[in-house]
């Protein structure tokens, strides 16, 4: 039995977890939950599951909640109920699904209390991610990949060295745009871009997906999770979504982990590591299927890929700049001020603008992401 704690249970990751737990109620309890905004749902998941502990944004939600559930669950507030959360005494770990940077101290705050972390937040690696690795190695705890990326490459990897890999290979969906000319990028819409091919996922990962900012994310991420450096990241095109990453070892061999995309696998895989729990929840039909392809990405369609390999190159403070001033630009095209090429062109702006700070401290960092959130606005 895993004692889990889920920061950002009303979001997609959130919403998919309960379900694992649904499926697994001998082998995954949760015991904390926190939500944003959704008091409505997470009500819903407290009488479900009966948490010892939930947290929630507004605390006046957060007393109506306390109201209706008594005094069996603690309600909590904002960033101290997530904090309460990460290190309730009870939790054997951590998952964090909160979007932007509200999961970093968390997350630090779970890593020195002892627990084991699930990053579904790619913010917290992104921006943070010497920190985050040095404190687990200090604070003997893992962090486990629930990205079906990373998650892949985790169980490709199966505890191999760094030194026995060629390189590692994020693959990519390629997003709606993929075969879509460049000179009609201007005109690309906010409902189009949040038709993802595959994935079923929140507004701001889907327009990610689009741009291919969310790999670039993920290769920075891949950076520090498994202590490769950028140079050894590769990412390729595979419309079909069922090999969800491959390891390439020094010795040519090349190992991939392929199933139908849901993100229940990967999950569950996180939170029963190192067992695999039985569920009947995926299934892979190969004739159905037909065939898988795999592209060479357009660099000059997509510039995230060479934004995300020059900050996770240069290191420091730059990472956190690349994913602050693309929330700012995401948000700006969502909002109608931005058009779609405009994301990338705003990134590299704010980046070429910075002046990077190499082995920075946490404090250095949040300030380089309010510069930037400045800066691209």
């Amino acid at each position: 039995m895993k004692n889990v704690v889920l920061l950002g249970s009303t979001g997609s990751i959130g919403t998919s977890t309960t379900k694992v737990a649904a499926d697994l109620p001998d082998r995954v309890r949760l015991v904390g939950l926190a939500a944003g905004r959704n008091a409505e749902l997470l009500l819903q998941q407290t009488r479900k599951f009966e948490p010892e502990m939930i947290s929630v944004n507004d605390p006046a939600k957060a007393a109506e909640l306390q109201a209706m559930l008594g005094t069996r669950t603690r309600v909590g507030v904002g960033d101290d109920g997530l904090l309460k959360l990460a290190t309730l005494p009870a939790a054997d770990i951590v998952l964090i699904a909160i979007v932007g940077t509200a999961g970093l101290a968390p997350a630090l705050a779970a890593i020195r209390a002892g627990k084991d972390i699930a990053v579904a937040s790619k913010e917290i690696l992104v921006m943070a991610g010497e920190i985050v690795m040095r404190e687990a190695a200090a604070n003997g705890v893992r962090v486990l990949a629930v990205d079906s990326e990373h998650s892949a490459i985790f169980q490709c990897l199966d505890g191999k060295p760094a030194s026995s890999v060629r390189k590692l290979w994020l693959t990519a969906s390629g997003g709606p745009f993929r075969q879509t000319p460049k000179e009609e990028f201007s005109g690309i819409t906010v409902a189009r871009a949040l038709k993802h091919p595959s994935w079923v996922m929140g507004r701001k990962i889907t327009i990610d997906s689009a741009t291919l900012f969310n790999k670039g994310l993920e290769m920075i991420e891949a950076r520090w999770l498994f202590g490769i450096e950028m140079a050894r990241l590769g990412v390729v095109v595979h419309p079909q979504s069922i090999v969800h990453s491959m390891v390439e070892f020094v010795d040519g061999a090349i190992l991939a982990q392929l199933s139908t995309p849901d993100m229940c696998l990967p999950i569950q895989y996180a939170l029963t590591y190192p067992d695999r729990a039985p569920s009947a929840r995926v299934q892979t039909d190969f004739p159905k299927i037909g065939s898988l392809t795999f592209e060479e990405p357009d660099a000059e369609r997509f510039p995230a890929l060479a934004l995300a390999r020059r900050a996770g190159e240069v290191g420091g403070t730059l990472p956190a700049v690349f994913n602050a001033a693309n929330e700012v630009a995401v948000a700006g095209f969502c909002d109608g001020r931005l058009s779609f090429p405009q994301i990338s062109e705003t990134v590299a702006r704010v980046m070429a603008a910075h002046q990077p700070v190499n082995q920075p401290s946490l404090e250095q960092i949040l300030a380089a992401d309010r510069w930037a959130r400045a800066a691209a606005a």
